[in-house]
């Protein structure tokens, strides 16, 4: 408990954590817009906080979508209950931390993103054009489709990896995806119909996504241009490397000038830093591993 509450703390400060600053994001807007929604109600505020989510929720009326397109977005970063985050994040931080030490914190990013995206699209879709739910004006939020889409994507790319489930032993990741999709599907029928077919929009990007990165193809690549995009718009951000020195204990009364790696030595270890923030870990060689071992120890 102490590991996980320290890992929180220094979300921010962490290179490439992305699984971790999305959790805190959604808890951080969670937290906010309940604690304005409380103060509200005694000081006549209503009004006013209908008008927020209005505008941070997806709508079914692909005419209301249009007069507020980012909700495509936001809707993923809002929840309606206690119950409706905990779970969310819950499941997000247990599958998206398997996953994020196979294809990197970046990319799961992405495919956050573009899970959110996939579940908000095909549920106007379907509410727009699809006879049976025609002319049902609702609106969405929660980050469910985005977290189907890890799920998923972790049970593509390690269908065997097997999870130990409170009173019912191990399961494979595979059954466990696959009971997911069965509950979503058979709740596009139900009161929460509209968050049922996003949840299977979010499964179908991360099946697809981790199928064409087997094939070499980065569905995420468009969505991490984006994101370098605004993030380079930032004139006052801190750009930082990490350089590994050691001091030389002097012996003589005349100062020695620290010594420093050598520049190949310096591009050697951001070479393999990259490596991890675009791939992670695993994906490094035996010698890569204990090159940055070895960095570390200077």
């Amino acid at each position: 408990m102490n590991s996980l509450l320290e890992e929180f703390k220094s979300a921010f400060k962490k290179r490439d954590n992305s699984l971790i600053q999305l959790i805190l994001i959604n808890i951080a807007v969670f937290v906010v817009l309940g604690v304005l929604g409380v103060l509200s109600i005694p000081m006549g505020f209503s009004p006013l906080m209908e008008s927020i989510n209005r505008q941070l929720a997806i709508p079914s009326n692909f005419s209301l979508f249009l007069s507020r397109p980012w909700t495509i977005i936001t809707y993923a970063f809002m929840h309606a209950g206690i119950l409706h985050i905990f779970f969310n994040m819950l499941v997000m931080y247990w599958f998206g931390k398997l996953l994020m030490e196979y294809i990197g914190s970046r990319k799961l990013l992405s495919l956050y993103i573009l899970g959110a995206l996939a579940g908000g699209v095909i549920y106007l879709l379907v509410y727009n054009f699809v006879p049976y739910y025609a002319g049902i004006n609702s609106q969405m939020v929660g980050a469910s489709a985005a977290v189907y889409a890890i799920v998923v994507a972790a049970a593509t790319l390690l269908p065997d990896y097997t999870f130990f489930l409170l009173f019912i032993g191990p399961v494979r990741l595979k059954y466990i995806a696959a009971i997911y999709i069965l509950i979503s599907l058979l709740g596009t029928a139900g009161a929460n119909a509209g968050g049922n077919i996003a949840h299977l929009g979010g499964a179908l990007i991360g099946y697809l996504y981790v199928s064409q990165m087997r094939k070499g193809i980065d569905l995420g690549k468009p969505v991490l241009k984006i994101i370098a995009f605004f993030k380079n718009l930032d004139l006052f951000k801190k750009k930082s490397k990490i350089k590994v020195t050691y001091h030389r204990t002097n012996t003589s009364q005349s100062s020695a000038p620290k010594s420093k790696m050598s520049k190949t030595e310096q591009a050697e270890i951001d070479a393999i830093l990259d490596k991890i923030s675009a791939s992670g870990y695993e994906s490094l060689s035996k010698e890569e591993k204990q090159k940055l071992f070895n960095a570390s120890k200077k």
